[in-house]
């Protein structure tokens, strides 16, 4: 069966001619499954958001956000916070700019700057100069960030080299860096079993909020719909959720439109997604798509109630069950990747719109403008995805390599979660197993504690979900977080209001000046400009070793 199973993983790195990516082929791919999930909910809304009254706090969030920029002080703040974005967006573009100057061959610029020594930069650990991390880091919490730094400590400080001390011992002194019988099945393994922990965790118990959630709610007549009889126990609303009802319901979309273009979508992807993918089965396709609006329907309801949305776990359940039906035979590793992206589209789309509706709803925005909003943005990520996508495949050879600016590790993870989904697993190196279960254990605990002890003190407890993160890609990208954590600790001791109001706008910018340098510089990588300057860091020794080299006399 292994044989079989790497022919089906070196398809899935073929999928759709990915050597030569067929935008036609992903466009299409991606219009006929991602508008499921907006039809899947849409005759929910008024159970969701009136009668069940959920908070959907991003949604909330934002509501606010939209109604303090219509007064006076609003409007003030916003247009500062507009001037810092558009400078550090433009300090984080020309940065980006001079660093391409010194990139000239592999492991070459600013990226490549071994901070805390040679040693400690192989084993990924270094400030890579991102202006991009640097910001996200900004945003992301403390707790976040420092699970992060954690995860890199345990596994690349820690774990990788001695695992790596057992070469010729645990696994073959003669595989390839790359193999997943060798180090790399232990980096990419136990991560995958620490992902699956915590989300099998938050999994159960956002299902079982989900549904205690709805045992009180329907218990409890006093917020249900109850005809036009007259209740002394129904609570009285203000006259500003009075109004926001009325509009929330006079400019409503019906439900027959949504029950027709769920069917209609359906149709058109059980015939058309099996020409795309060929392992991908008709009846596997119908099969998700009676379960899928359940699903979307745990997805937007947890998401109201604890703001998380586990598009990612439905997703890995698509990959299991669909990869292990069809079959190693059958193509199964491809047939669960695939079956991931459809279910994932539906999932996420279903709680992102519920998420609108109800910044709709505190805004007093129309309904029918928030869903039309909803489907031209979806329908301009169809198309701007994959050409983005195709973009970095083109102008960067190696881009989703272990080592790279882009390694893409997700990707690598969601492949291997396939692999051992259709093969079990024989695909482990010695000892990987144990130290699976070890982790996703580990990971049920933490997450576990992290509840029982309340968050006067889960704030002290690291996250097992993004400790999992650096297990594969390396910790340079959480040192350059950290870096972001700290800058705003700083600020925020030395002016806490003018942090909190312009934090939000610098860190944005910082992403967004050095993200759009990515597309110049892509069409310099594909119009065959190189850079001038190759700049690399050398022990003394081999410095030596190149000077004589260079110059023998």
């Amino acid at each position: 069966m292994s044989d079989v199973v790497a022919k089906q993983s070196a398809e899935a790195n073929t999928a759709m001619n990915i050597k030569n990516p067929h935008l036609g082929w992903m466009i299409g791919f991606l219009f006929v499954v991602s508008f499921l999930g907006l039809f899947s909910v849409v005759p929910l809304r008024k159970i969701m958001i009136v009668d069940f009254k959920l908070t959907y706090p991003s949604g909330t969030a934002t509501a606010h956000l939209i109604n303090s920029f219509h007064t006076p002080q609003g409007a003030k703040l916003a247009k500062k916070q507009v001037r810092a974005l558009g400078k550090f967006f433009s300090f984080s573009f020309l940065w980006g700019f001079f660093q391409w100057f010194f990139t000239s061959g592999d492991d070459c610029g600013f990226a490549n700057f071994p901070t805390f020594g040679l040693k400690a930069y192989e084993n990924k650990f270094y400030f890579d100069f991102s202006a991009t991390y640097v910001g996200v880091g900004m945003i992301c919490p403390y707790l976040i960030n420092v699970s992060l730094l954690i995860g890199s400590i345990l596994s690349w400080g820690v774990m990788w080299p001695l695992i790596g001390n057992q070469k010729g011992n645990w696994y073959s002194a003669e595989l390839k860096a790359s193999s997943l019988h060798g180090l790399q099945g232990y980096k990419v393994f136990i991560a995958i079993a620490m992902i699956l922990g915590d989300g099998l965790y938050n999994f159960i118990k956002v299902l079982g909020r989900t549904i205690f959630g709805l045992y009180k709610q329907f218990k409890n007549k006093d917020v249900l719909p109850v005809n036009d009889r007259s209740s002394p126990n129904i609570v009285k609303i203000s006259y500003d959720d009075k109004r926001r009802t009325e509009l929330f319901l006079k400019d409503r979309i019906p439900s027959w439109f949504a029950v027709s273009g769920y069917v209609v979508l359906a149709i058109v992807s059980i015939v058309t997604v099996p020409h795309i993918f060929h392992q991908l089965k008709w009846y596997h396709i119908l099969t998700m798509y009676i379960v899928a609006p359940v699903l979307a329907f745990c997805n937007a309801y947890g998401c109201g109630l604890t703001d998380w949305s586990l598009a990612s776990t439905y997703g890995k359940l698509a990959i299991f069950t669909i990869g292990a039906w069809a079959g190693a035979a059958n193509g199964g590793v491809l047939a669960g990747l695939a079956a991931c992206g459809v279910m994932m589209n539906i999932v996420s789309t279903a709680s992102d719109l519920m998420q609108d509706f109800k910044t709709g709803y505190m805004t007093l925005a129309s309904p029918r403008s928030m869903f039309l909003s909803q489907a031209i943005g979806t329908a301009m990520g169809c198309v701007i995805s994959p050409c983005v996508f195709w973009l970095f495949y083109k102008a960067f050879p190696d881009f989703g390599q272990v080592g790279t600016a882009y390694p893409a590790p997700y990707a690598l993870v969601y492949r291997n979660m396939s692999i051992l989904g259709v093969e079990g697993f024989s695909a482990l190196p010695k000892h990987c197993l144990m130290l699976c279960y070890i982790f996703f254990a580990a990971a049920v605990i933490v997450n576990g504690v992290r509840d029982a002890v309340g968050p006067k003190w889960a704030r002290f407890i690291p996250l097992p979900m993004a400790m999992a993160i650096p297990f594969y890609i390396g910790g340079y990208f959480t040192i350059d977080m950290c870096v972001g954590s700290l800058i705003l600790f700083i600020w925020r001791k030395l002016n806490k209001p003018k942090a909190d109001a312009y934090s939000s706008a610098v860190a944005s910018g910082l992403i967004c000046g050095e993200g759009i340098w990515t597309l110049p510089s892509s069409i310099l990588a594909l119009a065959g400009v190189k850079p001038p300057i190759c700049m690399k860091f050398l022990s003394s020794s081999t410095n030596m070793k190149v000077d004589s080299f260079l110059n023998p006399s």
